[in-house]
């Protein structure tokens, strides 16, 4: 059987989904691939979160901000909506795959100095982690069992 597909949803794409697909391409690569979108895309990956994410030798510094609208047509396992905002502007997902949504606050609107700001992309990140990873080990467990694949919501 094949790798399960993930699509990750936020805003701009430029933070917490970005995290997402770094976390589960290095930490789920057996079995998911992971991609990441934004409903309006920044245009970058935030520097922030390529830090955070180095921290734990995870390179996402060649991820590029990417809009929805690339993903249109494809089937996905699961697509998880990662910022209030997406959950609000995404309610439905066009395309095929379960829906979920693990809501985190944007490391980017964190003000203060650069350490205070890593403080709190380190926490959306270690958040991720334990969340995001948890979810899809599970629904991994159960699309193995057939429960729900491709194509199907």
């Amino acid at each position: 059987m094949g790798k399960k597909l993930v699509l990750f949803l936020c805003t701009g794409n430029s933070c917490r989904s970005q995290m997402a697909e770094g976390l589960v391409n290095r930490l789920l690569v057996d079995r998911w691939q992971a991609f990441s979108a934004g409903t309006d895309p920044s245009g970058y990956v935030h520097p922030l979160a390529i830090k955070a994410m180095s921290e734990l030798d995870i390179d996402i510094s060649d991820q590029r901000s990417k809009s929805v609208d690339e993903f249109r047509g494809q089937a996905f396992d699961a697509v998880i909506t990662v910022c209030d905002d997406a959950a609000e502007n995404c309610p439905i997902w066009l395309g095929s795959g379960r829906v979920h949504h693990i809501g985190f606050p944007d490391p980017a609107d964190a003000s203060g100095t650069e350490e205070e700001r890593m403080r709190v992309f380190r926490e959306v990140r270690d958040g991720l982690r334990r969340r995001v990873l948890k979810y899809l080990e599970s629904l991994g467990d159960r699309l193995g069992e057939g429960e729900v694949g491709h194509g199907t919501t």
